[in-house]
């Protein structure tokens, strides 16, 4: 079985509903991807495994969303060359600006690209891995730019009444 070539990997079940996003725009495009729950807290040596086997087992991109102290986007991209991009997960507590700071404040040497907070942030991952896949796929680029084409379409110009 081949590795797709993008991993999107959450802290915890509860992250999916955000998560889902990326994914549902990785589907839109026609982009592979796995998806894992892999605690930077709870399941340490999952996350270790998973950040020393990501290259090697073919992995072109990492998505790592979590909430709260929000350590699996630094800690994976500090276990892997792979390039992470996290994504803050909405939190009650602090609606989520904890989880955008312990991904932002990353130090030098392990870069995670960081996404807003929530499921915009999700789907813009979505659409960074795609643009970086796309790099080397010209078929990908090709659908990646329908996409955006697409998305400049259905702004209309004019406001409406409705």
């Amino acid at each position: 079985m081949t590795t797709p070539p993008v991993g999107i990997i959450m802290g915890s079940q509860s992250d999916w509903p955000t998560m889902r996003e990326a994914a549902v725009l990785l589907d839109e495009l026609g982009v592979a991807y796995e998806s894992r729950i892999v605690s930077a807290h709870r399941t340490p040596d999952r996350l270790w495994d998973y950040g020393k086997t990501a290259a090697d087992r073919g992995l072109q991109v990492i998505i790592a969303g979590a909430g709260g102290a929000a350590h699996l986007p630094g800690m994976m991209a500090s276990k892997t060359r792979v390039p992470v991009i996290g994504v803050p997960v909405l939190t009650k507590a602090l609606s989520g600006v904890d989880s955008l700071y312990s991904i932002l404040q990353m130090p030098k040497g392990f870069p995670v690209a960081t996404m807003a907070i929530g499921a915009p942030g999700a789907a813009n991952a979505g659409l960074m891995a795609a643009g970086i896949l796309a790099l080397q796929d010209p078929a990908l680029a090709a659908r990646l730019d329908a996409w955006r084409d697409a998305l400049s379409a259905s702004i209309p110009q004019e406001p409406s009444d409705d």
